[in-house]
């Protein structure tokens, strides 16, 4: 102990910091608009001028399949995603408040499936308020699903209107990418 005290013992080794907390903001960000039948992602790289859409689109599941086989499909789909494409974080729509029960619990269950196979991978995930990403891409927290499909696609410089679950996710994306940059717009909040 006394030597400990006179700087003469061995000192513990400082914990090492993520590799993920170092950066400013990530460099290719997923995001997922999650929902039983029609999952939306959407991959975007940060770039110095303007950010740059590398996938998007929606996983889909037909109204036959039950359950269980919707929510493999999408866990599987997005590790192929993230094999693909490995994104230094995934940003997530938040809770929203349904008012039929079953609606809500289907909801959860597709969106489990996707956070548990996007944690398997380690990356941060964030969840954003829809609210927050609507102000973050139109201005107007209320704004309309076409408003903010379009702003999507004029931000990333597409040609072709967004499926409107890819828009969303692209949307996602975008907004933590705000998020991470210097004036932090909107309030991204890690899971």
């Amino acid at each position: 102990m006394s030597e400990r005290v006179n700087g003469r013992g061995k000192r513990a080794a400082a914990p090492a910091i993520e590799p993920t907390r170092l950066r400013a903001a990530a460099e290719i960000i997923l995001g997922i608009d999650p929902s039983l039948r029609g999952t939306g992602y959407g991959v975007i790289r940060i770039g110095k001028s303007t950010p740059t859409a590398l996938a998007h689109g929606t996983i889909g599941c037909p109204a036959a399949w039950p359950t269980t086989r919707c929510l493999a499909h999408i866990a599987r789909s997005l590790r192929d995603l993230l094999k693909q494409y490995h994104p230094q974080a995934c940003a997530v729509e938040g809770l929203f408040f349904a008012q039929n029960l079953r609606t809500a619990i289907v909801m959860g269950e597709a969106r489990g499936a996707a956070l548990a196979a996007i944690a398997e991978t380690g990356i941060e995930i964030f969840e954003i308020a829809p609210r927050k990403v609507k102000q973050a891409i139109v201005g107007y927290g209320a704004a309309q699903k076409l408003a903010v499909a379009k702003m999507v696609q004029r931000m990333l410089q597409l040609s072709e209107p967004l499926p409107p679950d890819a828009a969303d996710a692209l949307a996602l994306a975008l907004a933590h990418a705000q998020s991470q940059s210097r004036y932090r717009l909107t309030g991204t909040k890690p899971i």
